[in-house]
C-alpha cells in the first residue's frame, strides 16, 4: 500500500471535458507499423486530474501526443474521435488537427521540458511567439506585460523573462516551461512527465503549480503522464493504467492504490519502492518478464505472458472491460471476482 499523502486537495471535478473514443495511433517502421495506441477510449472531467502510468514503453506518451493533437511523422494517428469541450475532432486522412487548438484548446508540457526550449533565445521571446500564433495583433510589449503578469500571479520573478533557458536552475526552468505551456489558458494540459527529472522537494514544488494553475482556473483539466504511482498519489483524482498500448484499468486513485483489480495495476504497485516508515519493510517485487513487443503483441490479454493468475481464456480472447466509463478493469480475472481486490491474490 502507498500511503504518501497529497500535497493539496484538488479541486472538484465537473462536467465532461474530454472525451475519446477508439484511439489507435501508430509509428512507421522499416518492418512495418508499429501500433502503440490500440483502441483507447477515456474521459476527463472538467477541473480533474487524470494520470496516465505504467511501465517505459507502454504507450503512454504516444497516447499524450494523440490527445495533445502534437503527433508527427514518423507517429501517425490512424482512426478515433476526440471531443473537447463540445469541440468534436474526427482523425482521418481528410481532417488535419485545427493547428489553432494546440496551445489555447489542448496544450502539452512536454517531457523533458527543461531542454524543450532553444538556449540561444530569451524566455520573453517564446512568450511573445506563443501569444502571437494566435493574437497576431498583439504588440510585443503586450505579449511580455502578460507572460510577466502570468509569472507574478503564479509567484515567479518576470525578470526570468529577460534570461536565457541556461541562465535558470533546473526546476525555475522547468516552472518557466509550465507557465509558457499554459499562457493562453488552455482546457486541457498533458503534463508528459514533468517532475522525472527533478528532486523529491522540487517535485512538490511543480505539483502545487499545477493544482495552482487549475485552482485559478488557468487550465481547465491536467492529464498527467508518469511512471511514479507515489506522484500520481499526490495530485490525480483518477489514475489510468496502461499496458502495451491499452488501458488495463482505470478508477478513483485511492481505489487503484489500495483496492487494484487488475493483475499489471497489482505487480506494478508491488514493484514499487516507497520510503515510508509503515510500509518500509513491505517486501518489493519487481514484475517477471518484459513488456511484450508492439510489433507483435500476444493475443488475448496482453499482460497474460508475465501474469500468475491468467488462465486459457486470457491467452485467447481480448479480455472485457468490468465497470463503467470512470472506473473498470479489461481482465477476466476481474469480471469472475467481481468487486475483489487483486492485491490478496498475488
Amino acid at each position: 500500500m502507498i500511503v504518501m499523502e497529497p500535497v493539496l486537495e484538488p479541486s472538484v471535478p465537473g462536467e465532461i471535458l474530454l472525451r475519446a473514443s477508439n484511439l489507435r495511433a501508430e509509428y512507421e517502421a522499416a518492418s512495418g507499423g508499429i501500433v502503440a495506441v490500440d483502441d483507447v477510449s477515456l474521459s476527463i472531467r472538467d477541473g480533474e486530474v487524470l494520470g496516465v502510468a505504467g511501465e517505459s514503453g507502454c504507450g503512454k506518451s504516444t497516447l499524450g501526443a494523440v490527445l495533445s493533437l502534437t503527433a508527427r511523422p514518423p507517429l501517425y494517428v490512424l482512426g478515433g474521435e476526440l471531443e473537447i469541450a463540445g469541440r468534436k475532432l474526427s482523425f482521418d486522412p481528410d481532417h488535419a488537427p485545427p493547428r489553432l487548438w494546440r496551445g489555447s484548446v489542448v496544450s502539452l508540457l512536454p517531457q523533458g521540458a527543461m531542454n524543450s526550449i532553444s538556449p540561444t533565445i530569451r524566455i520573453g521571446d517564446f512568450a511573445v511567439d506563443i501569444i502571437r500564433a494566435h493574437e497576431p495583433g498583439v504588440s510585443r510589449k503586450e505579449a511580455i506585460d502578460r507572460a510577466a503578469e502570468r509569472l507574478e500571479q503564479l509567484g515567479l520573478p518576470a525578470r526570468a523573462l529577460s534570461s536565457y533557458p541556461h541562465q535558470l536552475s533546473g526546476g525555475m526552468k522547468q516552472r518557466v516551461v509550465t507557465v509558457l505551456s499554459t499562457l493562453l489558458n488552455p482546457r486541457l494540459l498533458i503534463a508528459d512527465e514533468p517532475t522525472s527529472a527533478l528532486d523529491v522537494s522540487t517535485q512538490k514544488v511543480m505539483i502545487e503549480l499545477l493544482i495552482e494553475l487549475l485552482d485559478r482556473r488557468l487550465v481547465g483539466s491536467v492529464i498527467f503522464v508518469t511512471h511514479d504511482l507515489p506522484v500520481l498519489r499526490m495530485i490525480a483524482h483518477r489514475i489510468a493504467i496502461m499496458y502495451a498500448g491499452r488501458i488495463a484499468e482505470i478508477g478513483e486513485t485511492e481505489e487503484i492504490i489500495n483496492r487494484a483489480r487488475h493483475p499489471y495495476t497489482g505487480a506494478l504497485l508491488a514493484s514499487v519502492l516507497v520510503p515510508e516508515p509503515q510500509i518500509r519493510r513491505r517486501r518489493i517485487t519487481g514484475i517477471s518478464g518484459a513488456p511484450p513487443s508492439l510489433a507483435d503483441p500476444p493475443p488475448g490479454c496482453r499482460f497474460h505472458p508475465r501474469c500468475n493468475l491468467a488462465t486459457d481464456v486470457c491467452r485467447t480472447t481480448q479480455p472485457p472491460q468490468v465497470g463503467d466509463w470512470h472506473q473498470y478493469a479489461a481482465c477476466w480475472w476481474a469480471q469472475d471476482h467481481q468487486g475483489e481486490a487483486v492485491v490478496s491474490y498475488l
